[in-house]
């Protein structure tokens, strides 16, 4: 990029830093609670005995419901007019509703059937997961409208990633804690004990960014909904516009090119990842370790602990360097790199030496790493053209569509990664004396999904439209306009 299109960030639109990091307690919470969620369904199964297929579809049916309500809820987000802004009311009550019912959700009954506690945490957990919508959903939003500028909407989600990243750090431990002797009797009763502190400490964070930030297009968003707000009408004929208006907002989202390319790249860099995510523990103990579970287990929390420390650096270093070659490049750098990681496995996954493991874990962080920093700042630039032409701002639709995207491509990808594991021809009965096509099939798929995922993402973006120069010129048109309504 030439020195002409680069532009320096004006004082007011910067962002201070504490703001940022209000900002980046919503995702700390919102990880949080989706990754608590995960890991203490284990109780049912090993605190009261309900069979792992009926705990698996605990997990996944909820999240099916999410395909309409998220939408939905960013529909209700971008047309909400209040005195408090467009998000903050939401954001607010949804911390402090998906707290108290994340409490309720694990006060489980003693004594009762699996039937009952299948229908009991099934209803619980649509309520949870409504909740958490209402809550993240005009959150995820918020991110988008903090600042009007290229680089410091790259910044703000730099620091979002870190501080989310920080609920991993945590959760690993949860059930750790709910067995421990000294924390409650047994597991069920732990899982009690840790909901209430999960659940108070998501009300407790949750409710900062409602409580200090402000929205910076809440006064722009009014004047265009009333500009186009229809005449008085039934309550038939408003509800049927208004059903009429999600559909056509719907539609709009997904068919608006340079957002479909960002989606299409994440749920390739992203879900390629999760695809194989589970290859890389099989091929560590079945591979390198002979089907020793202990030594396999050790190894791949370390190498897991590595790679979570190498996204923290990442994160930083990916939202410095955007601001020098542009996010489009910087996308291609830490894409790129992770790709390099990935084919690193062939060589470093070894028997002979098991600590090699480690050396591609740093270089598989900027995958992650860069992903969600430019993605969430790339949507926000996509938010202000879409603005420029339809004349609507709708932060929370776009939001909303970008993570639906990813959580269905998600529940696909673990579908399917066990679909590919089975292909290879495992047994577990076979402990160590996995068959030699088995063993490489495993290792094939654990490095070629991803590479051919995150090569196909660089593809895509390579005809990302929204440069820096752009960007600026689409929010000069946005201003002058703005004035000129004003």
């Amino acid at each position: 990029m030439n020195t002409a299109a680069h532009y320096e960030t004006a004082p007011e639109d910067k962002v201070p830093l504490h703001q940022k990091a209000v900002y980046g307690t919503g995702a700390f919470v919102n990880n949080m609670l989706a990754d608590a969620m995960g890991r203490m369904l284990i109780v049912l199964n090993l605190g009261l005995g309900m069979n792992p297929a009926l705990a698996g579809l605990l997990a996944a049916l909820p999240r099916l419901v999410d395909a309409f309500t998220d939408p939905l809820m960013g529909y209700i987000s971008d047309h909400t007019r209040s005195r408090w802004g467009r998000r903050r009311p939401y954001i607010f009550g949804g911390a402090i509703f998906v707290g108290v019912v994340y409490m309720l959700l694990w006060q489980l009954p003693e004594g009762k059937s699996e039937s009952f506690y299948f229908w009991y945490f099934l209803g619980g957990s649509l309520v949870f997961y409504l909740g958490y919508t209402i809550f993240a959903t005009p959150w995820v939003a918020l991110g988008y409208e903090l600042t009007p500028d290229y680089h410091e909407r790259t910044r703000v989600m730099a620091v979002q990633s870190f501080m989310g990243q920080l609920a991993y750090l945590v959760s690993p431990w949860f059930l750790w804690i709910m067995q421990h002797e000294g924390f409650a009797d047994n597991l069920v009763d732990g899982a009690a004990g840790l909901a209430i502190i999960v659940g108070a400490a998501a009300i407790i964070i949750g409710v900062l960014p409602a409580l200090v930030l402000r929205e910076r297009f809440k006064d722009v968003a009014i004047a265009e909904l009333q500009a186009e707000q229809a005449p008085r009408e039934s309550t038939g004929k408003a509800f049927k516009r208004i059903i009429g208006e999600f559909f056509t907002g719907f539609v709009t989202t997904l068919k608006f090119t340079p957002f479909l390319k960002l989606c299409v790249a994440t749920f390739l860099v992203f879900n390629g990842f999760i695809m194989v995510a589970a290859f890389q523990s099989y091929v560590i103990i079945y591979y390198v370790f002979a089907g020793d579970t202990a030594l396999g287990a050790e190894y791949t929390g370390w190498a897991g602990s590595v790679q979570t420390v190498g996204t923290f650096c990442v994160i930083f270093f990916i939202s410095w360097l955007s601001t020098k070659i542009g996010k489009r490049r910087a996308f291609f750098f830490s894409t790129g790199v992770s790709i390099v990681g990935y084919l690193l496995k062939w060589v470093c996954y070894t028997p002979e030496h098991p600590w090699m493991l480690l050396l591609p874990a740093p270089l598989m962080a900027f995958s992650l790493g860069g992903l969600f920093t430019l993605m969430g700042s790339m949507i926000a630039d996509v938010c202000d053209l879409d603005e420029l032409e339809t004349h609507e701002r709708r932060e929370g639709m776009f939001g909303s569509i970008y993570w639906w995207i990813v959580k269905l491509g998600m529940a696909a990808a673990l579908a399917i990664g066990g679909l590919l594991l089975n292909f290879t021809g495992f047994d577990v009965e076979l402990g160590g004396n996995q068959a030699e096509s088995t063993l490489f099939l495993m290792r094939v798929f654990d490095i070629a999904i991803p590479v051919i995922g995150s090569a196909i993402a660089i593809w895509m973006i390579a005809s990302y439209p929204i440069t820096e120069e752009k960007a600026h010129e689409v929010r000069e048109a946005l201003e002058a306009r703005r004035g000129a309504v004003t």
